[in-house]
């Protein structure tokens, strides 16, 4: 972890002597590396790659690796602990170890330098060599510009010139693409080198560049070659410069300087921290953040300073030759680890530590001045912990001489406020081998997205001796799969299909889909028997595909957990197989037979064969019937005619249905008859029918509903359709149950014709008698088809003596019906009517002697006399003596009648006279008044016309009827009759008055006429 420091604002401008004395320093005077041979350095780096070795004590040396060893074993078993702890934190980044051609180039050779721009590497080893790379590892080619190790590469903005210092004492700058090449030579082992911004667009070809002479030299190119500027020296070697924009960087033993290109000045110096390990042991890096932003890291220390523009006061004396700039440090903190690279990274700053995201300066009225802080990053660096802490590197002890292995390095991200995000151990060959000037963190310009607040396509490479691996943040498709890899299948299934929903296609990115990982989560939920919730699954992950569907419906078969995925399997969209449905529901039929009825409701009938279904439910209801009194006697066997019911309804065989539905008393099943003229199967169902209606009924009158007593559904649908029903078939099934007979005969007699039962009407007579008595006596007198010696005894049975009367008097047996009559009823006026119906005189004789002893009968007749009694007769038979109550009224009544009855004769008779007159007259009138008859008129007899040529005589009756003399009979007979023509107007040949007085009429017409029309007469 970090240990945060106070910000401190350097010093402005030029340092003199006396205050390069005041600079806090690790030692007096720093201690610095002895110069070597060319050969000799060359041979150190390319055994011990920067680590001090002993050759005298190598013995020593791998007995300790191996004690290490053995004491890295026994702690195996806490770093497994700790692993499997740490295991539950997602690793922020994701690393690709860089292939291609770098392990070839490595096997012999070891890494030293590496600079990237325009995604090409640069590569730079200890034999001397730079590699151009892709960011995949492809060679693109290779050169050799020194003879000993490279220890500075430095590429520009096009990736067109690289440079290299080496510690043969050479800066080599040379074009990929031209033949454009400088080669430096600074005498003394270099230690780095930079390009001016913009250098292949630059005449002037600049590059600053340093080593263990303690000089920083600024190479400008002239008229005459490159000019050497030395921009600083005296206070150790230069161990890294970096240049960016107009501001160059540089740190040496006693700390870091900041030089201004444009001004020409030197404008800050940041001081190395107290107590700093060495210099050369352990690097310092500085990292360009952006224009105004340096990073530095040196040892275990991060100083982030800031550099911004002086602001504009008035000009004193004291502040005339101050630079323009100055520098302020936003941030110190110390890690517990060496770094040996940094690199800015961005990462999205969490709500809660917003207040932490910056560290200001303690002069809040200069902050407030400056210009806004550019957008918070963290820091990723690579975390080296060194094996030994030198403290005492004078020791002759020659165990403690021995080289320590080092641990693994780590790359860590650290926030501005030195919280650390996250650390992942880095997989790197032979890494107790390295040390931490052995490892280079370089960032991939043009992936930085800082901008857009994403990390996804930022990237970065780690460099060690032996490897290259390529760092990436780590995307939401990685936390897909860190999520499947520790089987948190759920969370990555709802992410992935956030992923997806928001980007359908990835960009040629091999990556789980949320239907594998879908597939992974339901096979786990498997394992730990979850079924319901593997099964709730489904749908999602199998989709449309129909394969992936039958697959899991067997798998859930086979570990007998087919009821879980049932109820998700799709029957449209995508159908499956049609076994795949029977399997389910021959599961249904052995296990839940009403979830099976359910089902066959819900499923469209053509996903499954219908028929075998049938055959399996008809096996399995066989079954109970054998083993049951009655087919129904079991809810179970109810369920299974249901789903027969429905199955048969379902495959258009509604007559197969129909009998189910019946003993199942479904109320639907007159709508089926109906719908589907299913007339002729019920033809054979027809008691089951007529009870299930009548149950029906019965239910709806508890229930409260009112209904139509006369009617039924059963009936009337029987008696509607007598054509598909035969009338005899019915009868033969319903005499086990005479009531429902009888409602159907009397239905067959009220709404259609008697003579469709004569031959049943014995068997009326015997249902009307015990079902509807009252109604007997209207089917004997409407019926001629029952046998009256039948009927008659089975009323004699029942003593009904009304439908015995009838029957006697139909038989001619009028005065035992008269007597039953008399003596059963007592009823004088059924007697009377009896007596009037027959229009029998003895039978009335019969009754008036009856009547001779019973007062009530004479006064009953004597009440109903009319024309077939005459009172008097009646009267005369009453005995002298006899009292007869109520004489005296029905007498008085009689009289009044024949009174009234003449009254009404009177009455009709002079209506009938004076209408007689009437018609009389009327008669007179019309025989005696002329009427018009036109020449277009007819004869009645012949239909020609009355003065046809030539013209015959014409006869005109009184009643106005008019024909030819010859069409009359004896017309023929007739006188001669005058001329025509005088004829045609009225005159005949020999005239009679009125003959005379009609044609003396006409003169005179004919002669006013004439006055009236001549002019000289007016």
């Amino acid at each position: 972890m970090a240990s945060i420091e106070t910000p401190v604002a350097t010093t402005d401008g030029e340092l003199d002597s006396h205050e390069k004395d005041d600079v806090p320093r690790l030692a007096e005077s720093p201690t610095q590396l002895s110069d070597l041979s060319d050969a000799e350095d060359v041979g150190a780096r390319r055994h011990g790659h920067g680590r001090f070795q002993d050759d005298s004590n190598e013995e020593e040396t791998e007995e300790e690796e191996e004690e290490e060893d053995d004491n890295e074993e026994g702690e195996d078993d806490d770093d497994d602990e700790d692993e499997d702890e740490e295991d539950d934190d997602e690793p922020a980044l994701k690393y690709e170890r860089i292939g291609g051609s770098v392990p070839d180039l490595l096997k012999k050779d070891s890494a030293s330098a590496l600079a990237i721009a325009n995604k090409l590497m640069a590569l730079g080893t200890h034999g001397g060599i730079v590699h151009i790379l892709d960011l995949e590892g492809k060679r693109i080619k290779s050169y050799k510009p020194h003879l000993a190790s490279i220890v500075d590469i430095s590429m520009d903005d096009t990736a067109d010139f690289v440079a290299t210092a080496s510690i043969d004492g050479q800066v080599v700058i040379r074009s990929l693409s031209t033949s454009e090449s400088y080669s430096f030579d600074m005498k003394r082992p270099m230690r780095t080198v930079a390009l001016e911004p913009n250098f292949a667009k630059r005449t002037t070809r600049a590059f600053v560049s340093g080593g263990l002479a303690g000089n920083l030299i600024l190479g400008e190119k002239g008229w005459l070659g490159h000019k050497e500027t030395v921009l600083h020296t005296g206070e150790g070697p230069i161990w890294q410069v970096r240049w960016r924009g107009r501001l160059i960087a540089w740190a040496n033993d006693l700390g870091v300087k900041i030089y201004d290109y444009v001004s020409q000045t030197r404008i800050t110096f940041i001081d190395r921290p107290a107590d700093s390990p060495r210099a050369d042991l352990f690097k310092c890096t500085l990292e360009w953040q952006d224009d105004s932003t340096l990073l530095i890291a040196w040892a275990d220390h991060i100083k982030v300073a800031r550099i911004r523009a002086r602001p504009r006061t008035t000009t004193t004396a004291a502040t005339a030759n101050l630079p323009p700039l100055l520098v302020e440090i936003t941030a110190v903190f110390q890690l517990d680890c060496m770094i040996s690279g940094i690199v800015p990274h961005p990462t999205p700053t969490p709500p809660s530590a917003a207040s932490q995201a910056l560290i200001l300066a303690s002069d809040a009225a200069k902050i407030s001045s400056t210009p806004a802080s550019p957008a918070l990053t963290s820091f990723l660096i690579i975390a080296y912990t060194p094996p030994d802490t030198f403290f005492n590197e004078r020791t002759e002890d020659r165990a403690q001489q021995a080289r320590k292995a080092a641990e693994r390095p780590e790359l860590r991200i650290i926030s501005r406020g030195g919280e650390e995000f996250a650390a992942d151990a880095l997989t790197i060959a032979n890494y107790h081998l390295w040390g931490c000037n052995d490892y280079v963190l370089c960032d991939v310009p043009g992936s930085d997205t800082a901008a857009t607040g994403s990390n996804e396509g930022r990237c970065y490479v780690a460099l060690s001796p032996r490897d290259l691996v390529l760092v990436k943040p780590r995307d939401r498709r990685d936390h897909v799969e860190w999520l499947v890899e520790r089987q948190r299948y759920e969370e990555a299934l709802n992410e992935v299909e956030r992923i997806e929903a928001e980007t359908p296609t990835i960009n040629g990115k091999a990556s789980l889909s949320a239907t594998e990982i879908g597939q992974r989560y339901i096979e786990h939920l498997v394992s730990q028997g979850d079924f319901a919730k593997a099964a709730r699954l489904c749908p999602k992950v199998c989709g449309q595909d129909s394969k992936r569907w039958e697959d899991w419906i067997f798998g859930f078969a086979n570990k007998r957990q087919l009821q879980a995925i049932i109820p998700f399997v799709p029957t449209e969209s995508p159908r499956l197989d049609h076994l795949v449905y029977e399997m389910m529901l021959a599961y249904f039929l052995s296990h839940d037979r009403q979830t099976l009825l359910e089902t066959v409701k819900e499923w469209p009938r053509e996903i499954y064969d219908i028929g075998a279904v049938i055959v399996a439910v008809r096996s399995e209801l066989d079954k109970a019937a054998s083993t049951s009194s009655t087919i129904s006697s079991s809810p179970g066997t109810q369920v299974l005619m249901e789903c027969l019911a429905e199955l048969y309804t379902a495959n258009r065989q509604y007559g197969k249905a129909l009998p189910y539905y019946l003993r199942l008393r479904r109320p639907n099943v007159f709508d089926l008859i109906r719908e589907h003229n299913l007339f002729t199967d019920v033809r054979d169902q027809v008691l089951l029918l007529v009870q299930f209606d009548d149950e029906l009924m019965k239910q709806r009158k508890r229930d409260g509903q009112v209904l139509d007593e006369g009617r039924s559904d059963a009936i009337t649908l029987l008696v509607d359709n007598i054509h598909s029903i035969p009338i005899g078939r019915v009868v033969q099934q319903l005499e086990s149950s005479p009531y429902y007979l009888f409602l159907y005969l009397d239905a067959l007699v009220m709404e259609k014709d008697a003579t469709l039962v004569a031959d049943f009407a014995d068997l009326q007579v015997k249902l009307y008698a015990e079902y509807a008595t009252p109604r007997l006596i209207d089917f004997l007198r409407a019926s001629n088809y029952y046998n009256l010696e039948k009927a008659y005894k089975e009323c004699m049975k029942r003593d009904l003596v009304l439908e015995m009367v009838f029957l006697l008097g139909r038989m001619g047996n009028n005065k035992k019906a008269l007597t039953l009559i008399i003596e059963r009823l007592g009823d004088v006026h059924r007697a009377i009517e009896f007596a009037k119906e027959q229009g029998d005189d003895d039978l009335w004789e019969d009754l008036l002697k009856y009547s001779e002893t019973r007062p009530a009968f004479i006064r009953g007749l004597l009440e109903n006399v009319g024309v077939e009694i005459s009172p008097i007769r009646l009267i005369r038979r009453i005995k002298n003596g006899l009292e007869i109550p109520g004489l005296k009224e029905a007498l008085i009544k009689i009289l009044q009648d024949f009174h009234l009855q003449i009254s009404l004769l009177e009455g009709c008779q002079r209506i009938m006279n004076g209408d007689s007159s009437d018609l009389s007259r009327q008669l007179q009138g019309n025989q005696t008044s002329g009427f018009f008859l036109t020449a277009k008129g007819k004869c009645l007899v012949c239909s020609r016309s009355l003065q046809e040529p030539p013209q015959s005589l014409v006869l005109l009756f009184l009643c106005r009827h008019v024909v030819h003399a010859h069409c009359a009979k004896g017309g023929d007979q007739l006188p001669h009759q005058p001329d025509p023509a005088l004829r045609g107007i009225g005159i005949g040949g020999s005239q009679g008055i009125s003959g005379k007085i009609a044609l003396s009429v006409l003169l005179v017409a004919l002669a006013s006429i004439l006055v009236n029309t001549d002019p000289r007469h007016q």
